[in-house]
């Protein structure tokens, strides 16, 4: 039996993000690295070399970047940068004899088609398709050609969810034979154990409460944690929990609007807006709450509930897209416009001892189905199977 033993890789989020798509595929490779293959990641520029800096320690991983870095600095090398993973990087990856080429982002180099390199596409969200609203005309635009253009060359398509699955059966009329659903796997650090010092340490940093339920997650409005916000003031209404909310995030112009509710409701005692937080701090954080809460509108996967999950936290979250998924069965799920519901699920796992524990028992057990080896190896599967 054939196996794929050079495999390339999009790599500019791996280099660049911090989060989201960023983590998600250094965590692939992190995993990927157990095996016996060439792993070779193709990226614009260095990036953020702190990001990555455990892949570089792997002697199957090597970092692929455009020959010229001289002019890195210059407005014509940011263009030719572009042009480069766009088109120019399939002569690379003729030259390095890459058997199967995967686009960890949603994205092919146009012409690969063309060679003999096996193609692999990871579409995390059709969000700009299912909520067009929230997006510029001239964004949508662009991921709509990026999208299509890459479905097209493609020889497989992974799907991070079935919900992400339905939605490329839906807009691109891609036989479901070609889309196979491999969820993320989440990093083993959220899983491991937290001192008391190092809690300390991270509350007396961000002056953090000592109790309170967390969110993590850019502070944009499909993230929907005014939902949250609102719920916290309901319960003053009936609970006399001195209840707190901890929102780790970027911030965008949708945290005016929060802000804004804080302070005419006067919950500035309550809400703790937190931003730059490290990743090594986060698993901290995590690790200090009492309970989770993921109220987003529409998400492809949402890796923070599988985080929140290692690290004992019941979650909270939203109905409508992927969520299910990823929380499981024991979770709480609202409507994400039910500010009474929200209170009452929060309430509901704060003063119910049985069905919290119940909760993080069955999410332990619920999130092996994301563990690396076992993502990983599906990912290995997969390379095999194009090239025989």
């Amino acid at each position: 039996m054939k196996e794929a033993k050079i495999i390339g890789y999009e790599a500019k989020r791996i280099v660049a993000n911090a989060t989201g798509l960023g983590s998600y595929s250094r965590t692939l490779l992190e995993s990927l690295s157990a095996f016996d293959k060439q792993f070779l990641l193709y990226a614009p520029n260095e990036g953020r070399r702190e990001l990555y800096s455990n892949l570089l320690d792997k002697s199957n991983i090597t970092f692929k970047f455009p020959s010229d870095k001289s002019n890195n600095n210059s407005f014509f090398y940011k263009i030719s940068q572009n042009i480069w993973r766009e088109k120019g990087i399939v002569r690379d990856l003729i030259r390095d004899k890459v058997e199967v080429f995967h686009g960890l982002s949603g994205q092919l180099p146009l012409g690969i088609n063309k060679t003999n390199i096996k193609t692999v596409l990871t579409i995390h969200d059709l969000i700009f398709m299912v909520h067009p609203d929230w997006y510029s005309p001239i964004d949508i635009l662009f991921y709509k050609r990026k999208f299509f253009h890459s479905v097209k060359m493609a020889d497989h398509i992974i799907a991070i969810s079935e919900c992400t699955k339905r939605d490329i059966i839906r807009f691109a009329k891609v036989k479901e034979s070609k889309i196979e659903v491999i969820y993320q796997s989440f990093n083993p650090i959220f899983a491991k154990g937290v001192g008391e010092e190092e809690k300390q340490k991270i509350r007396q940093k961000y002056s953090l409460p000592k109790e309170f339920i967390l969110n993590v997650g850019t502070i944009e409005r499909r993230k929907n944690i005014l939902l949250v916000v609102k719920a916290i003031k309901e319960l003053e209404q009936y609970s006399n929990k001195d209840i707190h909310l901890v929102i780790v995030g970027r911030k965008t112009e949708y945290t005016k609007e929060i802000s804004n509710y804080i302070e005419k409701n006067n919950l500035q005692a309550k809400i703790h807006i937190i931003n730059g937080v490290l990743f090594e701090e986060l698993r901290v954080i995590y690790s200090m709450a009492s309970l989770f809460v993921y109220p987003s509108i529409y998400e492809g996967f949402g890796i923070p509930i599988i985080e929140a999950m290692a690290n004992r936290l019941p979650v909270i979250a939203c109905k409508g897209s992927c969520l299910e998924e990823a929380g499981g069965d024991y979770s709480l799920y609202v409507e994400n416009n039910d500010v009474k519901a929200m209170a009452e699920a929060i309430n509901a796992f704060l003063y119910d001892n049985n069905r919290r524990e119940q909760a993080i028992e069955k999410g332990l057990d619920h999130i092996k189905k994301f563990a690396n080896n076992n993502v990983a190896q599906k990912h290995i599967d997969l390379y095999n199977s194009l090239i025989q």
